[in-house]
């Protein structure tokens, strides 16, 4: 009798682990799937800001690769945002319009959007490889993630502000 209690206890373990390492599988999955959503609306902005830009300071190259940015296909994607940040790599932005420090806010959350996505990417292709995983065939559901290849941002330095100046305390007047 002690040996049944023993096998449905194994079992249990058993059936606890593989529930467990299905449902990482399912979330580091569907992690990697909205980081990448993110990253795309990230890349989104950041083309219609150098758009913006583009047409305020008539730079036509930047214009034309911030609208194939916009306009391009899943599978056209990388090399589209590769031109735009090359373009983009040839503007110097002076911080003084609200439309080149958007520019720059969209670029940096890009950045920090991919490497959340590399970083969410990586942990799921780990995951597909373990034997368990494999052998069962858990990730057979997901779509296999892939990295978004694009070249870094040259950023420029953050724009400095200047703080205005404290009030002056009212003057008590006396009669």
């Amino acid at each position: 009798m002690w040996w049944v209690m023993g096998v449905l206890a194994v079992a249990a373990v058993l059936s606890a682990y593989l529930a467990w390492t299905a449902h990482r599988v399912e979330r580091v999955h569907v992690r990697a799937a909205s980081a990448g959503r993110a990253l795309d609306a990230h890349l989104l902005r950041r083309a219609a800001a150098a758009a913006v830009v583009a047409e305020n300071t008539d730079f036509v190259e930047l214009y034309a690769a911030a609208r194939l940015a916009l306009d391009a296909e899943p599978d056209e994607r990388e090399a589209a945002e590769n031109d735009l940040t090359r373009q983009l790599r040839t503007v110097r932005l002076t911080g003084a319009d609200p439309a080149s420090r958007t520019l720059v806010a969209t670029s940096r959350r890009v950045v920090l959007a991919r490497q959340v996505h590399t970083d969410l990417v990586r942990d799921a292709l780990t995951a597909r490889r373990r034997p368990l995983v494999r052998l069962l065939r858990m990730a057979r559901h997901y779509e296999r993630p892939r990295y978004f290849e694009i070249v870094e941002p040259d950023l420029p330095e953050p724009l400095t502000v200047t703080p205005r100046p404290a009030p002056e305390p009212p003057v008590p007047v006396s009669t």
